[in-house]
């Protein structure tokens, strides 16, 4: 599959992405609910209690006849997701069990288009990967952006922009723009992600032209990040875009300093359903993706969470991703 890289190129000259603008609150009473605004200021409501009411849509049988034999026969869809996600991407609803969020309804929807029943597994990021190279799970929805370096083992299907962000304590006075607005900062991350791999890529560009490197820290759970950041002990942290402006606007103690393509600086980064390379699933995951977002079940999935502007117009197999030096 194709798409316009001169449309990506565009949108990502200067490595800058526009930010996914938050505004948020609660209401206990209605079951739990927070309200999202896009940078439009459109609102929406987001429904945080166990009792979902999910979009569906309809099988489509020429698309679950791709399904492998061995998938088809066992009926389920066994997806895997980071235990380590958080609001909008996939966490818990209010009854602390029940998984939500956009990449469950997601996987809802394309295991609705195969016929199939989807079956979520939460584990830590390390351990989605473990479970993709053993078989045990079919395929991985967790906000993994496509990367050169995992196209060797992996096998992509494109189903949303990848947008990172730099959040700060409020009032920080900070802005981030490039690496050397970083150089010498304290900085978290998540180990193992495209985010690391930036910085460290960004740490090094300073450390040649002269300025201080970066001095990357990592933590076990956001809440600890989170701690760090209000304390002083870090100055920034890095992570998914949706993620961090969530965080932001629901505590009202951080804010969105920067934002940054998952790419790097040339191409739009992009977000995608993952399996084992040469599976034989990623070809009826990009045409059940497909078929989502032409009948438009999609953009309302996208809509519910307040993502509707990290929208890819078509699934994409395999197609360019972070490349192994990003510079």
């Amino acid at each position: 599959m194709s798409i316009n890289l001169a449309r990506r190129s565009t949108a990502v000259a200067l490595g800058l992405v526009s930010a996914l603008v938050l505004a948020a609150c609660s209401n206990p009473s209605d079951g739990g609910t927070t309200e999202v605004a896009d940078k439009t200021g459109v609102r929406t409501k987001i429904n945080l209690s166990p009792d979902q009411n999910r979009i569906t849509t309809a099988k489509v049988d020429s698309i679950a006849a791709e399904v492998p034999a061995r998938i088809r026969k066992r009926g389920t869809l066994e997806l895997v997701s980071s235990s380590g996600s958080a609001a909008p991407l996939t966490f818990y609803a209010t009854d602390n069990k029940t998984i939500i969020g956009v990449e469950p309804d997601l996987a809802h929807l394309v295991a609705d288009v195969l016929g199939l029943k989807p079956h979520i597994n939460t584990v830590s990021w390390e351990n989605i990967f473990v479970g993709l190279d053993s078989a045990k799970y079919d395929a991985g929805l967790s906000n993994i952006t496509v990367t050169e370096e995992r196209k060797e083992k992996y096998d992509f299907a494109t189903y949303r922009e990848d947008n990172l962000a730099f959040e700060a304590k409020k009032g920080s006075g900070l802005k981030v723009t490039g690496p050397k607005d970083v150089a010498g900062r304290t900085v978290a991350v998540g180990s193992g992600t495209n985010q690391e791999k930036l910085l460290v890529e960004w740490s090094k560009e300073n450390e040649k032209a002269g300025r201080k490197p970066l001095d990357i820290k990592y933590y076990q759970k956001d809440s600890d990040t989170y701690l760090a950041l209000q304390s002083g002990r870090i100055d920034l942290y890095l992570g998914p875009n949706p993620t961090a402006a969530y965080h932001a606007a629901t505590t009202g103690q951080t804010q969105i300093v920067g934002t940054y393509s998952g790419a790097g600086a040339t191409l739009q980064g992009l977000i995608a359903a993952t399996t084992k390379k040469d599976s034989g699933l990623v070809k009826p995951l990009a045409d059940a993706l497909d078929e989502i977002i032409e009948n438009g079940t999609y953009a309302k999935v996208l809509k519910r969470w307040g993502l509707s502007n990290e929208a890819v117009t078509k699934s994409e197999i395999n197609p360019p991703g972070l490349p192994k030096t990003n510079k």
